[in-house]
């Protein structure tokens, strides 16, 4: 049986080969962006092609009204035309390759277009496709011009002698699946469309083919070597570098002194590529890539990654990008001190990779290939092992070299992502080292390491990780010779990534751990009528796999989230420690090739979080990997009743391309006296009531019978009691393709969500009250022993609360400490402690001790799938609904309007209804967030583990004036 185009297992028929891709040049163009006719079918009928018929006009063809438009670039899930999609692994067909489903939405498109007036008459045009997911076949004015596969590739043909000054059609029909589809199975939305841009080229006589711009840089001599090569076939010409005084041939080459382009110094020299039909401005940067002595060198200097995994992701336009979005993408990057990006899992828009040679990043530039969903049935007709299948695998890693060769950004080809191994990877390997020998292999799934110049891993716990930093890693002796990263690491699905201090540490003290790559960087939540952003199953898919589609470092509108400020704080190029009570700071040149000349330090001096002075901080020129030691100014005098500190900042000391003068860059708190002193209310004597149902202990009431605060100064407190219970976060949930079972559900099988509090005794003495309770879940013979002891010296309230537990608890506790509800609270709360943001015990690098103000519903970080969030760590005091709450014991300080139950069933952040009453939660200990939703767990000394002896817990409550 003969296969249809798009069933074919080759990479298609009639596009032109691929080139390098340029921005613009003086030849002529014109986008075929904009508005085109569409019409959708559920499946790929090859027998009609009428459409694509010169003189077809869809208005008088379309008696049924089938014929609509659609936006171009765009997916047509996303513009009301059938739904999107979700799965990590899976195929959403069935496994026999190459064929796929007869129910195949495909999309016929068409575009009219006249040339515009001064569009020239000479000279030949190509029509180039920047990206259509899975399958195009393409026809202008009737005539076919080929088909091709590959979403996230460009593919170019040829057109000249078909164009006419008006009325040009050009048809195309794509297919959702096809033969390539079974290439392209990374973890993302599948969403068909003609997805990227769509431009007509002109390619006047002597104009440029392709060319191939080597830049290389030497370290010892300070010099560059600059050579553009034009193949053979093509005209010859001259490049020309205004500032480094460089005109020669192509061919020619040159060497002269240069300042050299790294992430850190993004040095790009304009340049002009003339020929004679065609002027194509260049922007080069001269760097050298390279292995030696173990370890990845640019420049002849060792490189730490501090990366990003980046899919392409709008959540409007899904993987149709526009600059700005992109240019935003960067710029939040770099004002986060990340330094690379892993294009996972295919090559960007090629804007993108200009983006990241104009601001500073390194690029790993990865194939347009995946096909995890064959690991599900043993690998058993991978594409990657079947020689079938390499010419198409050929076809993608030429069209992705070719494309992005001359980016200095680009230091790693990565062969795809996912895929097992075979012939057609160790293929695609041996291809681009013959083609471009300037830059590094890269590929995770081999384990040998014979196709690839790195050691590579996702997700390796901290001490496999460590391992492998000192050498004792298991494996081939010539991969523990090889520089490793972590291409995945710190899953940021949800609340999290937790435990990437950690490895920062290893990263900075193991020369052979080269960094990593945090996953990912958006969270792909598409903007939803209902949901405000759904995710995998929210369009009734068959398959899917949920919220996992939403893992990023920024939610969906691309507004950070803590786990980006957390990440920023972590890998700060500049590490600043010291000694608070000396007076003595020293500062760590972290950066691989920069000084410290960018970057003025100052200092302030916090008195119960309040500056109360500041000023400059002289700090001498620093190399890359050097520290120095500096002394800080004189302390204000000394006060032995208020918590002092230091705060020392970096930050940039004029403007960049990326951040405005001031941006802070690194920064640390360094302690001088921790002046906390609880106050010990007493001398209050409890009263009963006549009724004896209530009693009154200064300003606060109490039921007589369960001995629950009812009242506190005239304001309703509702259930304050011993809380253990939190709304599972994705990392608590881990993952549901593994076969241990999840912290989360053992949670549950525990009964943690489900306590019960008896109460076993409510006495009152001449000093106050005593409350004792056991909470236990039902079914269950474990529990937790809680004792509270309430004085009053009339105006305020103190509680000393005790917790034993009974029995031999096997799981950590989620939380430890107190809950309660302040009806009609809602508004503004003020703490001293840590902040702007949420912090747990894991996350918690970035958290700033001081005075900070918000209110309740500012609180809530904004998950796309509600769940445990929003603590304010080490806090001193907080006041909330008129209420003020102090402890020495610095407990975590969470506020939102619905309960923790009510946070645990949503699965929208629309299913959550603000109440009237504010819920407050006091914790003694929160067990750690970790990363295990794809990844590993909570590191031991942040687990919450129940132990024998008791844990204390001490508050004051009093009244906020005013």
């Amino acid at each position: 049986m003969e296969l249809s185009h798009h069933e074919d297992v080759s990479p298609g028929t009639g596009a032109l080969p691929p080139r390098a891709w340029y921005a613009a040049s003086d030849a002529a163009a014109l986008s075929l962006n904009g508005h085109w006719r569409f019409r959708l079918s559920p499946t790929a009928d090859a027998e009609d092609d009428s459409f694509a018929a010169d003189g077809y006009d869809p208005d008088a063809s379309d008696a049924e009204g089938a014929w609509g438009e659609i936006a171009v670039p765009g997916h047509w899930v996303l513009q009301g035309h059938g739904a999107p999609q979700y799965t990590n692994q899976l195929y959403p067909f069935p496994l026999d390759p190459p064929r796929v489903p007869t129910e195949n939405p495909t999309g016929d498109h068409l575009r009219l277009f006249d040339l515009p007036a001064d569009w020239p008459r000479d000279g030949a045009a190509v029509l180039r496709f920047d990206g259509v997911e899975s399958c195009a076949r393409v026809w202008l004015n009737g005539t076919e011009l080929g088909d091709f596969k590959g979403s996230r590739l460009p593919h170019e043909f040829a057109v000249g002698e078909l164009l006419r000054p008006e009325g040009n059609v050009l048809a195309v029909r794509v297919h959702q699946w096809s033969a390539g589809s079974y290439l392209e199975d990374q973890d993302q939305w599948w969403l068909p469309g003609i997805f990227r841009d769509v431009t007509l080229l002109h390619r006047p006589e002597g104009c440029v083919g392709d060319f191939f711009v080597h830049a290389a840089y030497d370290h010892r001599t300070g010099t560059g070597t600059l050579r553009v090569d034009i193949p053979e076939a093509d005209v010859q010409g001259r490049v020309v570098v205004p500032e480094l005084g460089i005109d020669v041939a192509t061919g020619e080459e040159v060497t002269v002194t240069v300042e050299p382009w790294t992430a850190e110094t993004p040095r790009l020299y304009d340049a002009t590529l003339a020929t004679p039909g065609e002027r194509i401005p260049l922007r080069v940067g001269f760097r050298t890539v390279a292995v030696e002595d173990g370890l990845i060198k640019v420049n002849g200097r060792p490189i730490l990654f501090r990366g990003v995994n980046r899919h392409e992701f709008h959540p409007r336009r899904g993987r149709a990008l526009d600059l700005e979005t992109m240019r935003a993408d960067v710029l939040l990057m770099k004002r986060h001190n990340i330094n690379a990006v892993r294009t996972s899992h295919y090559p960007p828009h090629p804007a993108f990779l200009d983006l990241c040679d104009e601001f500073g990043l390194w690029v790993v530039d990865e194939c347009d290939l995946e096909t995890h969903g064959f690991q599900a049935v043993g690998w058993r007709g991978n594409p990657v092992d079947d020689d079938r299948w390499t010419p198409a695998l050929l076809d993608r890693a030429a069209r992705m070299v070719e494309r992005d060769k001359n980016h200095a950004s680009v230091i790693v080809w990565s062969l795809g992502n996912e895929c097992g191994t075979g012939r057609g990877l160790t293929a695609m390997a041996e291809w681009i080292r013959a083609r471009d020998g300037s830059r590094l292999l890269h590929y995770e799934g081999d384990a040998s390491c014979e196709d690839t110049d790195v050691y590579s891993r996702m997700y390796a716990d901290h001490a496999e990780v460590e391992r492998i930093g000192r050498g004792e890693d298991e494996g081939p002796k010539e991969r523990r010779r090889l520089p490793f990263i972590l291409c995945e690491y710190a899953h940021a699905m949800g609340n999290g990534p937790g435990g990437l201090s950690e490895y920062q540490r290893l990263f900075e003290t193991y020369d052979r751990l080269q960094g990593g790559f945090v996953w990912e960087w958006i969270d792909h939540g598409i903007a939803h009528p209902t949901y405000e952003y759904a995710y995998g199953g929210d369009f009734g898919e068959e398959l899917h796999d949920g919220n996992f589609v939403c893992d990023g470092l920024v939610f969906p509108d691309r507004t950070p989230s803590p786990g980006l400020v957390e990440y920023k704080k972590v890998v700060e190029p500049v590490r600043i420690e010291g000694d608070g009570r000396a007076g003595t700071v020293t500062v760590t040149n972290l950066h691989d090739f920069a000084g410290l000349s960018h970057l003025a330090f100052t200092w302030s001096y916090e008195k119960d979080g309040t500056t109360v002075a500041d000023g400059v901080l002289t700090v001498p020129q620093v190399g890359p990997g050097e520290r120095t030691e500096v002394k800080l100014p004189p302390p204000p005098p000394r006060d032995p009743d208020a918590e002092t500190q230091w705060t020392v900042r970096a930050s940039l000391a004029e403007d960049t391309a990326w951040a405005p003068k001031g941006h802070v860059v690194a920064w640390a708190q360094l302690p001088v006296e921790y002046g906390m002193v609880l106050p010990v209310p007493g001398g209050a004597a409890p009263v009963r009531d006549a009724a004896g149902r209530r009693i009154t202990l200064g300003a606060a009431d109490f039921d007589a019978r369960t001995g629950s605060l009812l009242a506190f100064h005239g304001r309703e407190v509702r259930e304050l009691r011993l809380d253990v219970w939190r709304a599972p976060t994705d990392n608590d949930n881990g993952m549901p393709w593994r076969p241990e079972p999840s912290v989360a559900s053992l949670w549950r099988t525990h009964g943690l969500h489900r306590m019960r509090h008896r109460v076993d005794s409510v006495e009152t003495t001449g000093e106050g009250l005593t409350v004792r309770t056991r909470v236990a879940p039902a079914a269950s013979d474990l529990a937790l022993r809680t004792e509270y002891h309430w004085t009053s010296d009339g105006g305020k309230l103190l509680l000393r609360m005790s917790v034993t537990p009974e029995g031999d608890w096997p799981v950590p506790l989620p939380r430890l400490g107190i809950r309660f509800g302040l009806p009609g609270a809602a508004g503004r709360v003020r703490w001293f402690g840590g902040g702007p943001g949420e912090a747990y015990p894991d996350t918690a690098a970035a958290s700033l001790i001081g005075v900070w103000e918000s209110d309740v519903d500012a609180m809530q970080t904004p998950y796309v799938r509600p769940q445990e969030n929003g603590a304010r760590p080490a806090v001193r005091w907080a006041e909330v609904g008129g209420l003020r709450v102090e402890s020495d014991g610095a407990p975590a300080f969470t506020v939102r309007r619905w309960t923790t139950e009510q946070l645990d069933a949503a699965r929208h952040r629309t299913d959550l209804t603000p109440g009237d009453t504010v819920w407050v939660n006091l914790d003694i200990a929160r067990h750690g967030i970790g990363t295990q939703s794809c990844g590993p767990g909570v590191l031991p000394q942040y687990e919450l583990r129940a132990t024998p002896r008791p844990s204390s817990f001490s508050c004051v409550f009093s009244r906020v004036d005013g």
